[in-house]
């Protein structure tokens, strides 16, 4: 019997739904897909201007692990001007290829085996996946359309066990588009930092 390769934790994991339904519908005319995020506008020309002017300048080699510095003091003083927060450049911000990189990283990074990551759901399809292979516990708390899929801070809070590392949210929600109030994002803080516990905030939208 041929040896199998793939790891236990990669072979466990259950195919993406909207993934699945994609596939059905590339079968079907006469649908309009409105299930990814994708801009209905071409990338402005100011931008693709910028990029093939690095490339004639011959910025096409390694960068610093963390990314290009003068972008990350970019990003730091933008978090600084609108949200009032201080991330030092130098050791608190890390350019990624995207979110779901981010997240990922954020993850293994923090992650033990076994330790519980609490998930309000609906949420994107790739949450308890990356929670998984990064060798966590995926652990949801629902959210209900008579509450328009708030996070609810008393049933995060009755969730978390000695096990529990985080509580990972992503506000605007994809898919439901639920934006978290003011308040039940406070008295997620308050929880985190009573129970000790890392907030991980996917907020791309």
């Amino acid at each position: 019997m041929p040896r199998d390769f793939i790891a236990k934790r990669v072979a466990e994991l259950k195919p993406s739904g909207i993934r699945k339904f994609f596939d059905i519908v590339a079968t079907m005319g006469d649908v309009i897909s409105l299930g990814i995020g994708e801009p209905d506008f071409a990338t402005p020309e100011p931008i693709l201007e910028a990029g093939i002017e690095a490339l004639r300048q011959g910025e096409t080699h390694y960068t610093s692990n963390a990314g290009i510095y003068e972008l990350r003091e970019a990003i730091s003083d933008l978090l600084k001007e609108k949200y009032r927060v201080d991330y030092d450049p130098n050791n608190e911000v890390v350019v990624t290829v995207g979110v779901s990189e981010a997240l990922y990283l954020a993850l293994t990074a923090v992650i033990n085996p076994g330790e519980e990551i609490i998930i309000p759901t609906p949420c994107f399809v790739s949450y308890q996946a990356e929670v998984l292979l990064a060798g966590g516990v995926p652990v949801e708390v629902p959210g209900t359309l008579d509450n328009k899929f708030q996070p609810e801070p008393g049933l995060i809070e009755a969730a978390i066990t000695p096990k529990t590392k985080a509580i990972f949210i992503g506000f605007p929600n994809n898919p439901t588009g639920a934006v978290a109030t003011r308040e039940n994002l406070l008295a997620i803080s308050r929880i985190a930092e009573k129970h000790d516990l890392l907030v991980i905030s996917d907020e791309i939208y």
